[in-house]
């Protein structure tokens, strides 16, 4: 019995040494885990070169607890670093291998900072990870070693870097539960891996913004989980295949700015699931499914712009009541663009541009229509022969609206002056139309417009003054129309503008003197009217102008002088007018200049050398003008020909600019003549006269009053027509040329 009690107590006490064991076993290989942990963030902290905040420097210390660190979320049992999430910190730096020691780690957040090298191979081989995000630093590397080794994980986001290479053939091997693949916007290039397709849990494929070639795999029509497919910005070829028609889960496909080619299938437009279709930019065919509510009852965002898709719209295209996006733009439809449209009240953008649709009826009754779309923003039709007037009830129009761009639909009639109802417009463009009549004084209401483009109509009236309330308008064109009276001088008031294009119509009297106020301005163009007066003094206020144009007016006086000082000067035309004096010698600072055009003026005097340092100048027309001396030689001048000096009959140089020869431009044998005959009449006769002051005392006055006088004669002669002779006595007798 006291046997039995005493093996007893000794089993007991084996039991808790080893139970004991083990505990104190755990507690040493958690201690030696959590330091493990501490010292691959602490690496991480080394390995960060730029902290604006300095949050890991004040918080990341070794004397505290990693679970307490900003950014650092603990399993509540084990201690151990759960997920790691140091985004939008601005963070510096490199990514250390150790982070791959986070054994426990699921999520790995180091996105939108300014990280940069290579990833580590041990990242990709963390088998408890399940989200990694990387995206938006500026990693580099090539991804065809990558071997993603990462049997958890299901998202991974690499968007945004400089990754190059090729994508592995083997990508999808031991991915098995991967559900999001984010590589967009990196620089990878080659083909798409049909081994894709062994990713079966894939639902988001993002590659676009890449330099992505070859055909869309086949194989993609098997990831029957997949919801989005964005291809897009590659140089993808082919035709789109089939399969993906597969892919009944299917949301979102987006194959624009390739190069794919072929028929859209039908069964394409017959994915009931999309939502959203871009195939913008490519160089596709087909037409609309004509029920099309039936075939995409979902749909949201149809893109097909810039294709070769042809057809009419069809009119079931209204009973799509979820479309908020419809860009029709850069294709070959045709017919009538469907009355009841309007039916779309979701739509907030509609792009019809550059096609061949026309209305039903000349007051364009598909505008009114719209009325009842609250939400739209942008409407563009241009380039469709709509043939017919704008209705006042254009001024209906959903209060939202932006951008109204209604260009080359041969419009007639007047400008409704019900448009300065749309009191949100940033933008309306109206050109190329035949719309008559005055510019309405309504637009003073559009308060909010940045651009105004009404060029080439036939409008007529005056410039008027309640444009210059406009006081948020950069872009002013009226160029191409039958405008009148004189350009105002309240357009001081548009200090934000950047562009004026008044070209081409029928302004008088002097360009006011307040236009020379708008510091801002980038481009002007006032050509072709009937402007007179000098150029003030004051255009060289305009320190950040890049374009001039003033050609064909009546401008007259000299050219100031203050051009010089416009250094961002690219393109300067003041040819036809009446301008006259010499070329400013400051045009040799108009160091971006690279068109010039002053010809059909009055200019005179010499072509300033200093222009040879003009190294941008590509074009240069100085023709018909009163131009004299010699074509300068050096700098950009060895590029240009005779058709931009003709016309000046005083010109001289080189034979191949078709100008008179300049008389200095000699043989070199005849120049060393002239120089030893230059010797003989100075340095001969005051060396005769210093030999007869010893022999001839007397005579010394007269000699020298001779010599001086035949030295003085000569200097002021032209080498070519200067000839002294001498007498036998050694005396100079005469110069054959009075001075």
């Amino acid at each position: 019995m006291e046997r039995n009690l005493s093996l007893s107590m000794i089993i007991v006490s084996l039991t808790h040494c080893v139970l004991l064991c083990l505990v104190v076993a755990a507690a040493a290989a958690a201690s030696s885990n959590i330091t493990t942990d501490q010292q691959a963030l602490l690496a991480l902290k080394d390995h960060i070169t730029y902290d604006p905040t300095n949050l890991l420097a004040h918080n990341w210390t070794s004397n505290t607890s990693v679970c307490t660190w900003i950014g650092i979320t603990c399993d509540v049992n084990s201690h151990r670093v759960r997920a790691l999430d140091i985004s939008q910190f601005n963070l510096q730096g490199t990514i250390p291998p150790q982070l791959g020691n986070l054994s426990s780690l699921t999520t790995l957040n180091l996105s939108h900072n300014k990280l940069s090298g290579s990833v580590p191979t041990s990242i990709y081989t963390m088998h408890t990870i399940k989200f990694l995000d990387f995206t938006d630093n500026q990693l580099s590397g090539s991804v065809s070693s990558f071997v993603f080794n990462m049997s958890s994980i299901l998202d991974i986001r690499l968007t945004n870097n400089r990754l190059s290479g090729e994508l592995p053939k083997n990508i999808c091997n031991n991915l098995p539960y991967l559900k999001a693949l984010f590589l967009d916007k990196n620089m990878l290039h080659g083909k798409i891996p049909s081994a894709l397709s062994k990713c079966k849990q894939l639902q988001q494929l993002n590659l676009q913004f890449n330099n992505l070639s070859g055909a869309i795999p086949k194989e993609i029509g098997n990831l029957a989980m997949l919801k989005g497919i964005d291809l897009g910005y590659n140089k993808l070829h082919g035709e789109i295949p089939h399969e993906i028609a597969n892919l009944r889960n299917l949301e979102a496909l987006v194959l624009g700015m390739n190069n794919l080619v072929g028929v859209v299938s039908a069964i394409i437009f017959n994915m009931s699931s999309l939502k959203v279709l871009i195939l913008i930019n490519n160089s596709l065919s087909g037409s609309l499914p004509s029920r099309m509510d039936l075939s995409l009852p979902t749909i949201e965002h149809l893109n097909l712009a810039l294709n070769r898709f042809s057809g009419t719209i069809p009119s079931s295209i209204t009973n799509a009541s979820k479309l908020s996006f419809l860009e029709l733009g850069g294709n070959t439809f045709s017919g009538f663009i469907p009355n009841t449209i309007g039916n779309l009240r979701n739509l907030g953008w509609l792009g019809l541009a550059n096609n061949s649709l026309t209305s039903s009826t000349s007051k364009l009754s598909f505008l009114s229509s719209l009325a009842n779309w609250k939400k739209l923003r942008s409407l563009n039709l241009i380039g469709n022969p709509l043939d017919g007037f704008l209705p006042s009830s254009i001024g209906n129009l959903s209060m939202s609206l932006k951008i109204l761009l209604i260009a080359n639909c041969s419009i007639i009639g007047n400008i409704p002056r019900a448009i300065g109802n749309l009191s949100n417009l940033l933008a309306l463009t109206l050109e190329g139309n035949k719309l008559t009549g005055p510019i309405p004084i309504t637009f003073a209401r559009l308060q909010k417009l940045q651009g105004l483009y009404l060029p080439f109509n036939k409008l007529v009236g005056s410039f008027p003054d309640e444009l210059c309330h406009l006081a948020r308008l950069a872009e002013l064109a009226l160029l191409g129309n039958k405008l009148s009276g004189s350009i105002p001088s309240c357009l001081s008031n548009l200090t934000s503008l950047r562009s004026l294009y008044l070209g081409s119509n029928r302004f008088t009297s002097v360009i006011p003197s307040t236009f020379w106020s708008l510091k801002d301005i980038l481009f002007f163009d006032f050509s072709s009217n009937f402007l007179v007066g000098p150029l003030s003094l004051d255009i060289g206020n305009l320190k950040v102008l890049v374009r001039i144009n003033l050609s064909k007016n009546n401008l007259s006086s000299d050219i100031p002088a203050t051009i010089g000082e416009l250094k961002d000067l690219q393109f300067m035309d003041l040819a036809y007018n009446r301008l006259e004096g010499p070329i400013p010698e400051s045009f040799g600072d108009l160091i971006s200049l690279e068109v010039l055009n002053l010809s059909n003026n009055k200019i005179s005097r010499s072509i300033p050398t200093s222009m040879e340092k003009l190294s941008y100048l590509r074009e240069l027309n100085l023709s018909f003008n009163k131009l004299e001396g010699e074509i300068p030689r050096g700098g950009i001048f060895t590029n240009f020909t005779a058709e931009s000096f003709m016309g000046n009959e005083l010109l001289c140089g080189l034979p191949n600019l078709q100008v008179q020869p300049c008389k200095f431009s000699k043989p070199r044998t005849e120049h060393k003549l002239r120089k030893k005959i230059l010797l003989i009449v100075i340095v001969l006769p005051l060396s005769i006269a210093l030999r007869i002051a010893i022999v001839k005392e007397a005579h010394v006055s007269q000699i020298v009053s001779k010599a001086e006088d035949c030295n003085n004669c000569s200097s002021r002669l032209q080498v070519d027509d200067l000839a002294c002779q001498l007498a036998p006595g050694g005396y100079i007798i005469s110069c054959i040329r009075e001075c």
